[in-house]
């Protein structure tokens, strides 16, 4: 399906990848996928990898609707030492820094992370594309207006799955300008997107196969469908798979997931549904 070099280690995907989420964050919105300790963030790293977690997506600044930034030093703080554990321990393991900021990028690729997760698209720093550029690493390259603390406030589309799309074919140029190799799309559900916005582009999720970029989907116990469901983040696993399966189906790559083992078996079985 692709290829990703992840500073020397190259990545050969012929099945969908799901990235496990560990939040070192006092704030994130699911509660149970906040770690703070070293020590509990490798032990959950291992049981992510031993459930067959191909990437390991660790962030020190919640991105979730309404989060306010954290000072570079804090976020450097909550995020480095526990890369430096996992690396150490998973040496063969494929860590991706969450930050929109390039010095957390830069010091975590040092520290042994290998892909760069920016939910801002070097918007909000513009020495982001540069300095990834620079590092040689894969870039999640996300979809999003504002800042996390007002991005809700941009929710506003003639056409979202139109608007993403040209959002992409111009980020992605710019990407490839700045020397970056390896990029991969997400459309970021939720991230100044509603309920709407975001079926819209599961519904359509095919179009972005046009790219020829690997395709991240991040919807995993999010609001989207939780409230539709009227039912809290904590019970929105089986909905999370549901819309994962749709994912999918229609050309998603890479899952980022808070919940490995059921990523990993819906994965599994769609692939025995390949000709």
């Amino acid at each position: 399906m692709f290829t990703l070099n992840c500073r020397g280690n190259l990545l050969v995907a012929d099945r969908p990848l799901v990235m496990g989420i560990i939040n070192a964050t006092p704030d994130s919105f699911y509660p149970a996928s906040r770690w703070t300790a070293v020590d509990a963030i490798v032990e959950q790293a291992a049981l992510m990898l031993e459930q067959g977690a191909d990437l390991l997506d660790i962030g020190g600044q919640s991105s979730r609707p309404g989060a306010e930034q954290v000072t570079v030093s804090e976020e450097l703080k909550r995020v480095i030492e526990p890369i430096e554990g996992l690396h150490a321990n998973f040496p063969r393991a494929i860590i991706s820094i969450d930050t929109y900021r390039s010095l957390v990028a830069t010091e975590a690729v040092a520290a042994g992370a290998s892909m760069v997760n920016d939910v801002g698209a070097g918007n909000l720093d513009q020495d982001m594309l540069r300095v990834v550029g620079g590092l040689g690493v894969p870039y999640v390259c996300v979809h999003m207006k504002g800042t996390p603390a007002t991005m809700q406030q941009h929710a506003v589309y003639a056409d979202v799955c139109l608007e993403v799309m040209d959002f992409f074919i111009s980020k992605i140029a710019q990407c490839h300008a700045a020397g970056i190799r390896d990029v991969i799309v997400d459309p970021g559900f939720g991230f100044s997107k509603n309920s709407k916005h975001n079926f819209a582009l599961l519904k359509h999720l095919s179009l972005f196969k046009s790219l020829n970029c690997p395709i991240l989907i991040g919807l995993s116990r999010k609001s989207t469908i939780y409230k539709l469901l009227g039912i809290s983040a904590e019970d929105a696993l089986n909905g999370t798979t549901v819309l994962n399966t749709v994912g999918l189906l229609a050309g998603a790559q890479i899952l980022r997931v808070h919940d490995v083992k059921q990523a990993v078996e819906a994965v599994k079985l769609l692939q025995e549904l390949k000709p």
